[in-house]
Parts: structure tokens; sequence; C-alpha cells
């Protein structure tokens, strides 16, 4: 995955073999404490949805790299005149990819245990596609239910706008329910119903989305 700050992506993952992730509500809501930890530092969420077996997740990068581990240590010398001060120890940075990796491992490590199983839970390759960067006439695309969207006049409000309503009917596509907002886990309840989610960024999602 190739992200670029100040941009929208979609992101999706579905189990390996499209197996179930989720076997839980608190499976549910335990990948989105995931979500908050690892993605939340680089990005703004603007619409999620998980699924039985997959995930889809809508979001605009502020930051590619961020810096983990950037604790301070007292050395406890002291020259005479100045006092002893903290010392940065060696910061590390971490990429948008490497956390989205670490929200997987780590959340594919608790549901072996919970299981009772072992190996690989989603598939390799997380995808994300662009929603906002344009490259000469072959603009990004998804696929949708109803086919490849592309060649849309206002291409840089009109993707995510229809990507933010392909997240959102996705239980209804699977015929989980008949109406998205009988879907606890996904965003919808945050934008059109009395849920007030602190996950999602309802102000940078006004900046590409109509509601």
């Amino acid at each position: 995955m190739d992200f670029e700050k100040g941009h929208l992506y979609h992101n999706y993952n579905q189990g390996n073999n499209r197996q179930r992730i989720f076997f839980s509500r608190e499976n549910y809501l335990f990948f989105l404490t995931k979500i908050r930890e690892h993605v939340l530092p680089h990005a703004d969420v603007l619409a999620w949805c998980l699924m039985p077996n997959h995930f889809h997740l809508m979001v605009y990068v502020g930051q590619v790299e961020v810096v983990q581990g950037n604790e301070v240590q007292d050395t406890g010398a002291t020259d005479g005149v100045t006092p002893s001060h903290p010392v940065s120890k060696n910061p590390k940075k971490r990429n948008l990819n490497d956390s989205i990796a670490i929200l997987l491992r780590s959340y594919t490590r608790a549901i072996n245990k919970q299981e009772n199983r072992s190996g690989a839970l989603f598939r390799e390759g997380t995808k994300a596609e662009c929603l906002t960067l344009f490259n000469g006439l072959t603009p990004s695309y998804f696929n949708t239910a109803f086919g490849a969207q592309i060649n849309v006049r206002i291409p840089e409000r009109e993707y995510p706008q229809a990507c933010f309503k392909y997240i959102h009917q996705n239980p209804i596509m699977a015929k989980l329910v008949t109406k998205p907002e009988d879907w606890e886990f996904s965003s919808f309840a945050d934008y059109f119903g009395d849920r007030n989610g602190k996950l999602v960024n309802r102000d940078r999602a006004g900046e590409f989305i109509l509601f």
C-alpha cells in the first residue's frame, strides 16, 4: 500500500479463504480499539464498517509516519554548571502500512487464542485505493456492486461520496439487515442516527461528503 499525506483512501481486507474474522460482539469492539490505537495517530477515519468476514475503512491521511518510542531518560550527569537533563532515546518512525500490519497481527493473535486456532486470519495484502489522487487521464477507482465507479464529473467529491455510501450499504448487500441503521458495526449511526461515536471525524468528512 502506498499512502500520501493529504489524501483519502478506501482500505479493506477479508478473512483468509473468506473465513469469519469476528465471532462475537466483543470481537468487533476489540477491533475498533485496535483501529483507534494504530490508525488514528496517522489518519482521520471518515467511515467504517465491520462485517463478519471483512472490514472497510475510509481514512484521510494526516501523517504517513509517526514517531514511536520517543521517551526520554535522565542521564544523571552534571558538569557542575548545568543540572542533569533528559536526553531523548533514539526515536523510531512507524509508517501507516506498518501500523495496519501490527493492527491485523495483534488482532489475529487474540482471535487465534480465543478460537484455539493458528495461522493467518486475514488475506495477505490489505487494499488501499486512493479516492482523491488522480494521475493524468486515469483517476483512481474502486469496484462496487454496481460496477466500477469511473469518469465522474467531480472526482474529488464524487469518488468519496460513492465510497461513503458503498461502505454503509455493505450490510444490506450482504442481506444481514434491511436498513443500514440496523447494523451496529458501522459508522452509519454516527452520521444519521443518535450515536455520538468518537472514532469518526465528522468535520473532516464534511470536506468530502455531502450528508
